[in-house]
């Protein structure tokens, strides 16, 4: 229970200060990208450090704006839908291995909060679960427009939903487990004369683009950002301000980051670079570095990190790039395009798996 308990306090910090952060980083792309210099005002004993300091400011601003809630409202709906949109987003996290198993004395402890041999099906469910916040939150603002926007978003969610976990089954026929840490270790294994590992996006190239894409739809940013429309003033969260706007927009964070970690899990090795074993590094090309047990999983977790800001960096890109499309181009591209893609995807794998065994 104890130890439940610090892995969870460990992780959880770990996965809101990596937010925190990813929205520095957004503000300081979007910057480079409009040749702005970004932000870079706040400070602390009169040091600014380009920055560092303010996603702290903007997370005090926001727990000290005003939470006005309208007459209006269907109030316990309107209570409910941020909690549900933050801890549905946020629980997932949980499940994603950081780094390997570790050995304290004769208990091992896993580095995941959820450990379960179920972890794929558990993040899916409940990564569909948040749904309720978005119409939760269009339908409690008795409010037409943010209603509009709910209905938009339930839409493309369960859309995208079907594309994203369709994509994923070729992964789990090359990688028969449904265990996330599993994944990551039948992926610390080399092919073509040990030079290459067997990462996910080698394997299941096609399954990597499908993911990558139903995940973007399913976060609900440029370009799939219909839901929101921000430029059109309709989204689910119209009603909203101070604290429960704050948790909206912290749980679209959270989705590129636990989007940013299931890539990185199911298609990039998972916490492990390339060439490293329980003892340390072994290269093909002769050589190793033996590293203690402690170390390897220091290792580990660094690399995970790396690993996800590339990542995070890379959905940001897209977000600052690409124009919003229209609701039926929307629509066409999950069902049409993304879905028989998975199918024929699952059908190939399918054959070559039962070739080779």
């Amino acid at each position: 229970m104890v130890w439940a308990i610090v892995k969870a306090v460990v992780v959880f910090s770990w996965a809101l200060v990596t937010v925190l952060y990813i929205t520095l980083l957004e503000r300081k792309e979007s910057a480079l990208i409009q040749d702005r210099i970004g932000a870079n005002r706040a400070e602390v004993l009169g040091l600014r450090l380009n920055g560092f300091f303010q996603p702290f400011a903007d997370a005090l601003k926001m727990f000290f704006k005003e939470d006005y809630i309208p007459p209006f409202v269907d109030r316990p709906f309107y209570m409910l839908a941020p909690l549900f949109a933050l801890v549905f987003a946020l629980v997932p996290v949980g499940a994603i291995p950081l780094a390997d198993s570790v050995k304290i004395g004769e208990r091992v402890v896993s580095l995941s909060v959820i450990g379960s041999n179920v972890g794929v099906v558990l993040v899916l469910s409940l990564l569909s679960l948040g749904i309720y916040g978005v119409i939760l939150g269009g339908y409690g603002s008795r409010n037409k427009y943010g209603l509009v926007g709910g209905m938009r978003a339930t839409a493309q969610v369960i859309s995208y939903e079907v594309a994203l976990g369709l994509s994923l089954i070729g992964v789990l026929l090359v990688f028969p487990s449904l265990d996330l840490n599993e994944i990551v270790h039948m992926q610390n294994r080399y092919i073509l004369g040990g030079w290459v590992p067997r990462w996910g996006i080698f394997l299941q190239p096609l399954a990597a683009v499908l993911f990558l894409i139903a995940g973007m739809a399913e976060n609900k940013r440029v370009p799939f950002d219909l839901p929101e429309g921000e430029s059109e003033i309709i989204g689910y969260f119209l009603e909203y301000s101070g604290m429960k706007f704050g948790m909206f927009f912290v749980a679209d964070f959270v989705e590129v980051l636990l989007l940013a970690a299931l890539f990185t899990t199911f298609f990039l090795g998972g916490y492990n670079p390339p060439y490293l074993f329980p003892d340390g590094f072994h290269f093909p090309w002769g050589g190793s570095w033996l590293l203690s047990p402690v170390w390897v999983r220091v290792v580990q977790f660094i690399t995970f990190n790396i690993k996800l800001w590339i990542m995070v960096w890379f959905l940001l890109l897209v977000r600052w790039t690409y124009p919003r499309y229209r609701y039926d181009q929307l629509m066409d591209l999950g069902w049409k395009n993304l879905v028989p893609l998975s199918i024929v995807n699952i059908i190939i794998t399918a054959g070559i798996m039962a070739v080779i065994k």
